[in-house]
């Protein structure tokens, strides 16, 4: 089992783009979108549970007393990263919607495969992981926030509430709760062994499945979209390059070791888009140009971590282990 799971997350990137691959095959061999939208939240849940199982609870202890690796963490993505995008969306056409798209995807760190891609780039992948539910509560809070900042009242105004509290309860409450109640099970039970290694093979293929859903919905709608995509993708190229790098400046000051450092850097520069993605489709009129938008950011930033895993493997130098 641990040979598998380690096959698995060695080869993800090209699990991901095999799953997109077959989403568009999908998307075209079988008409009408509605059955694909309608599981993108399931499968989210889905994934984020497995993803959260991996979180044993006293690991989620070791994170809030490690308060110099939490800080790192939301000074980069809550402050600094703000700042970059912040300068960033000035370089986009002035339209409300399209820099709406970009700031929801860019101002929103990743919870899930950052914690995998981390690990193969000799980051504490196992602190990074036990910060994943502060990552996506302070996210969840902070974005409509952020979103009035930078676009003001009027052209925020169309991002409602209720999908921010829906996905509070169902992407975050839901699945830790059942993650925590499935270790708690497993405590408890020496038959447990078998079915934890087997949960613990899912958040690749769990990912996997989500990004076949979401582009499988999305794709049959872009049509016009493609040159706004065009248009989006040199930002999100130059926020590829710019955000490891403050990540890892960030977490110099805090003065952190490497291994921690380097979760920083991977944190500041992968996004959580499958995730904002049901918040974007509740905007009105989002569809194709917010899909459209976010998964160009995707596909830039699936690319972008294999280059990552190389070179964010190297700051700070040294031997440690990952």
């Amino acid at each position: 089992m641990h040979e598998l799971r380690e096959r698995l997350e060695t080869h993800q990137v090209a699990i991901y783009f095999a799953a997109i691959v077959a989403a568009v095959a999908c998307a075209f061999a079988l008409s009408g979108t509605a059955s694909w939208e309608a599981a993108i939240n399931p499968a989210l849940a889905l994934m984020l549970y497995v993803t959260f199982l991996q979180v044993p609870m006293a690991e989620l202890r070791r994170a809030f007393t490690q308060m110099r690796f939490l800080g790192a963490l939301l000074v980069a993505n809550f402050v600094v990263i703000p700042v970059l995008v912040g300068l960033l969306v000035q370089l986009l056409p002035v339209d409300p919607l399209v820099r709406l798209g970009v700031l929801l995807v860019l101002l929103a760190p990743c919870i899930d495969y950052v914690v995998t891609f981390s690990h193969l780039g000799r980051a504490d992948a196992r602190l990074l992981l036990a910060a994943t539910p502060a990552l996506l509560i302070a996210q969840m809070l902070l974005l409509p926030v952020y979103l009035n900042a930078f676009l003001g009242a009027s052209a925020a105004g169309p991002v409602q509430l209720a999908p921010f509290l829906d996905a509070f309860v169902w992407l975050i409450a839901v699945p830790l709760l059942l993650a925590a109640l499935t270790q708690f099970w497993a405590a408890k039970h020496a038959s447990s062994v078998k079915v934890s290694a087997v949960l613990g093979l899912l958040p690749v293929p769990a990912t996997a499945f989500v990004l076949l859903v979401v582009v499988a919905a999305v794709v049959p709608q872009l049509g016009s979209a493609r040159e706004i995509a065009l248009k989006v993708a040199p930002i999100y190229v130059a926020f590829a390059v710019a955000a490891p790098l403050l990540g890892w400046l960030i977490a110099r000051l805090f003065r952190l070791e490497a291994p921690a450092g380097r979760a920083v850097a991977f944190s500041a520069a992968t996004r959580n888009s499958l995730v904002v993605l049901p918040l974007a489709l509740a905007v009105p009129g989002a569809v194709p140009v917010l899909p459209a938008i976010i998964v160009t950011q995707t596909m830039i930033e699936l690319i972008s971590e294999l280059v990552y895993m190389r070179s964010i493997a190297k700051f700070g130098g040294g031997s440690d282990a990952r």
